[in-house]
């Protein structure tokens, strides 16, 4: 009877997994367009940052943020998921905005790196800001 059982949970666990026509969609990284940021932190506080970005398509839609920590750097971008419709609608204004929370553990000051695009070389541009933390 077990191996009945444990036969039944691997097919539906297979079948479940798999890959059909309708997934049709990538992920995509999106600009910062301008950040609420505070201009210090107190060690052992959590901050909510505001993130504005441009919402390119109907088809986007938010699924996160790209983080990258390495020390007191932060690198942060908005992460999209974007489904591939016929359907969609290009936007031209539309300014959306997301929460981060930043739970201050570390003394020093953090230097925040919002991912802004890329110039005409193909070079990262960032808006950054430096925030001191005060004990």
């Amino acid at each position: 009877m077990k191996k009945i059982l444990l036969l039944f949970s691997a097919i539906f666990m297979l079948n479940s997994c798999t890959v059909g026509e309708d997934d049709n969609f990538h992920y995509e990284i999106l600009p910062v367009a301008s950040v609420d940021i505070p201009s210090e932190f107190h060690k052992g506080e959590t901050y909510g940052i505001k993130v504005r970005y441009y919402r390119p398509s109907t088809c986007h839609s938010f699924n996160g943020f790209y983080y990258d920590a390495d020390m007191n750097t932060r690198t942060i971008a908005i992460r999209t998921i974007v489904f591939e419709q016929n359907n969609c609608t290009p936007l031209t204004d539309n300014l959306l905005e997301q929460y981060i929370n930043f739970y201050v553990t570390g003394n020093g000051p953090f230097l925040f790196k919002f991912w802004q695009g890329k110039n005409e070389a193909g070079e990262d541009i960032f808006l950054e800001y430096e925030v001191p933390v005060i004990d």
